[in-house]
């Protein structure tokens, strides 16, 4: 029986056997440049932690479903993961990420960058009349 045997590029900070939810190299090329720019040089301890590893922690929290706490030990903490995920959440960097995947995967598709136009499906969004009371119950 073959194992999965593929280990992490020797770019993340440490060297284990990688999950099928990891970055590629080329994908981490494209999100790097997008977290380095958001992670500010000031006061206060320099950051320790390896941001890929911090995103495939977070793509593994959201491909497997898993709670926070069951996050495997050689990934990052869970506390650390965390506060990166408020932060970048809080700070609009997951959204500016999203933003500009989105926009380099519909160029590369000959789409507009922007789309024009946006789809709800009707079964899904509920309308004003669905939450007002109707007709009066005298057994209440």
């Amino acid at each position: 029986m073959a194992t999965y045997q593929r280990l992490v590029p020797a770019a993340a900070a440490t060297r284990r056997p990688a999950y099928p939810s990891d970055l590629t190299d080329a994908q981490w090329a494209l999100l790097e440049p997008l977290l380095r720019e958001r992670d500010p040089v000031g006061p206060g301890r320099p950051t320790s932690v390896a941001l890929r590893e911090i995103v495939n922690a977070l793509l593994y929290i959201k491909q497997t479903g898993c709670p926070w706490r069951y996050l495997p030990h050689d990934l990052p903490p869970r506390s650390t993961v965390h506060y990166y995920f408020e932060k970048w959440t809080a700070d609009g960097t997951l959204e500016e990420v999203n933003r500009h995947l989105r926009e380099r995967s519909r160029g590369r598709a000959g789409r507009a960058a922007q789309p024009t136009a946006g789809i709800i499906d009707s079964q899904t969004a509920k309308s004003v009349e669905a939450t007002q009371d109707v007709g009066w119950d005298g057994g209440k």
